[in-house]
C-alpha cells in the first residue's frame, strides 16, 4: 500500500502545468504581514472544463525545527465551465511568520492527481 506521501508528484512548473507555482518574498520581516500566491499554468496554461481541472490548492507552513507543517490556506474552485462560468485556479493568502521555514503548496487536478511544490522563505 502507498502512502499519501508516495501518490505525490513534482516538477519543474515551467514545464508542467499541474505543479502549483509559490509567488512569496524570499525574505520577510518577523511578524511583518506579506502575501503568498499559489498558482497554475503560469507558463503552460491548465485546461478548465468540466472534463479536466484543477480542484483545489492547499498551502502549508513548516518552520525550520518544527515538528509538523500548519495549513495556512486552503482554496477551492467549483466553478469548471458549468453554464460557461470558469475559475481560474489561484488564491492569495496573507499571512505572518516569526520563524524561517518551508512553504508547501499541494494543487489536485481530477485527472492526473496530487503535485506539489516548495519554497523556503527566511525570517529576519
Amino acid at each position: 500500500m502507498k502512502t499519501l506521501g508516495q501518490l505525490l508528484q513534482t516538477g519543474d512548473w515551467k514545464g508542467e502545468k499541474h505543479v502549483p507555482v509559490i509567488h512569496a518574498p524570499e525574505k520577510v520581516k518577523a511578524g511583518e504581514v506579506f502575501e503568498i500566491k499559489v498558482s497554475v499554468g503560469d507558463a503552460i496554461g491548465h485546461p478548465n472544463t468540466l472534463e479536466h481541472y484543477i480542484a483545489w490548492f492547499k498551502v502549508f507552513f513548516h518552520a525550520d525545527g518544527g515538528k509538523f507543517p500548519v495549513e495556512i490556506a486552503n482554496f477551492d474552485f467549483k466553478a469548471h465551465g458549468e453554464d460557461g462560468n470558469f475559475t481560474e485556479p489561484a488564491g492569495v493568502a496573507r499571512i505572518k511568520l516569526d520563524k524561517s521555514g518551508t512553504i508547501h503548496a499541494v494543487s489536485y487536478c481530477n485527472i492526473h492527481g496530487l503535485w506539489e511544490n516548495s519554497q523556503e522563505i527566511v525570517v529576519e
